[in-house]
């Protein structure tokens, strides 16, 4: 089925007593404040210049710090299914909104549904 898809997002996943320090590093390194999404309290994040692309830092409730990606889609199970058939797998579904999925190599990655028209010939990648 025809759909967009693009990368949206690098996340920054960190402990609970390294997050406040991680925010502060970040804000300082991009120069943009990190605001705390209020829907999801565990995040802190903005968007960066030209705002196309986001940083994200999510607190965690347990495990190490890591880096993983985001790919918004307008069509999310086709999305899902695109990577499925490229080698990633599954996880785990999210707050009954989105994927948390694995590359070939073992590495997380998340796909989230993105407003319907957001996405376009402009600014994501066209799969037919």
């Amino acid at each position: 089925m025809p759909h967009y898809s693009r990368l949206r997002k690098v996340v920054i996943d960190v402990p609970p007593e390294a997050h406040d320090e991680e925010v502060r590093f970040w804000q300082g390194a991009i120069g943009r404040p990190l605001l705390r999404l209020e829907r999801h309290p565990e995040y802190h994040g903005a968007l960066l210049p030209g705002e196309a692309f986001g940083l994200l830092v999510q607190q965690l409730e347990d495990g190490e710090s890591r880096v993983h990606l985001d790919i918004h889609t307008d069509d999310l199970e086709a999305e899902v299914a695109r990577l499925e058939g490229l080698g990633a797998a599954r996880v785990r579904f999210v707050h009954d909104r989105w994927w948390v999925m694995r590359d070939p190599a073992g590495m997380m990655f998340c796909v989230l549904p993105d407003p319907p028209g957001s996405l376009d010939d402009t600014n994501a990648q066209r799969w037919d």
